[in-house]
């Protein structure tokens, strides 16, 4: 059962703290609580965010990559909370794309209700912090249609997140975790949170000022280098069969493995289908990708 996680933390500190030592019993008394991880099915660790918040462009050595500045404010965009899926869960690649990519990214989970918050303040307000794979189909995001952002970001499976939500005391320095995407047990990309361009700190700050964060509000931070889009000498795209382990240290895991969808296989209008594709050149992706 999907739990409605996101109204945790909407109750109190005193209903947290009763969860954290519920917690705490359960630890030291693991024959009466605790049970075998593979006896049970682990879940993501929430699927109700009211928003799923994303920043593109936001670390350093992404932008080097790219041959472009590193942006003056954190640069928002967003996926919707049907897109979350579990680590183990299969990433389903829509029959649309033929340029499926990976990122690797920290999540930071909002704990309170938060507008017009000062950065030095803004920490009060997160919950914990979790991993997550920004799963994104490239042609769809900037080829199709001028760019389609939406469909390129937000489809069914494009957001694995999990193993659990890490809270803030356990990580002494989150912007000092190393951060990899394994593709096939190959790794794609290594970097560290210390790349970020915008911290926590001042994502929830500027985010803040435009609308109100809930809690339960999940902010997918950025990815590192390596992305396939701008792999060298060719791009390198995700396929069925492929499986992709993304892990933050400290945080922990989530592999899922990628497969066709079944049923939608035909490219709608304006998005080449495979033998096209193949017979043209990979693209010059001059527009920033996230």
């Amino acid at each position: 059962m999907r739990t409605a996680i996101a109204a945790l933390f909407d109750r109190s500190d005193a209903t947290l703290a009763a969860a954290a030592v519920a917690a705490e019993a359960a630890l030291a008394d693991e024959a009466s609580f605790c049970v075998a991880e593979a006896s049970v099915e682990l879940l993501a660790p929430i699927y109700d965010p009211e928003k799923v918040i994303c920043v593109g462009m936001n670390y350093a050595d992404h932008c080097s990559e790219q041959g472009i500045a590193i942006p003056k404010e954190p640069l928002l965009f967003n996926k919707w909370p049907s897109a979350i899926i579990a680590s183990g869960e299969d990433i389903v690649m829509p029959g649309a794309t033929r340029k499926l990519d990976f990122e690797v990214e920290m999540v930071v989970v909002v704990g309170k209700r938060a507008r017009h918050v000062r950065k030095e303040h803004a920490m009060e307000y997160v919950a914990g912090f979790s991993v997550a794979h920004d799963v994104s189909a490239r042609d769809l995001q900037l080829e199709m249609a001028g760019g389609q952002w939406m469909l390129g970001k937000c489809f069914d499976t494009s957001c694995p997140l999990g193993p659990a939500i890490v809270t803030t005391d356990s990580i002494k320095d989150p912007h000092a975790l190393r951060l990899t995407c394994e593709l096939n047990g190959e790794v794609v990309q290594d970097s560290s949170t210390a790349q970020m361009v915008f911290k926590t700190a001042d994502i929830i700050e500027y985010a803040s000022r435009f609308f109100t964060l809930s809690p339960g509000d999940i902010i997918l931070t950025g990815t590192p280098p390596g992305v396939g889009c701008f792999r060298k000498p060719e791009p390198l795209w995700l396929k069925p069969g492929d499986v992709v382990t993304c892990t933050v240290e400290g945080i922990g895991s989530v592999t899922n493995k990628v497969v066709a969808d079944p049923v939608s296989e035909i490219p709608p209008a304006g998005v080449r289908p495979a033998a096209a594709a193949a017979a043209a050149a990979a693209p010059s992706f001059a527009a920033a990708s996230e």
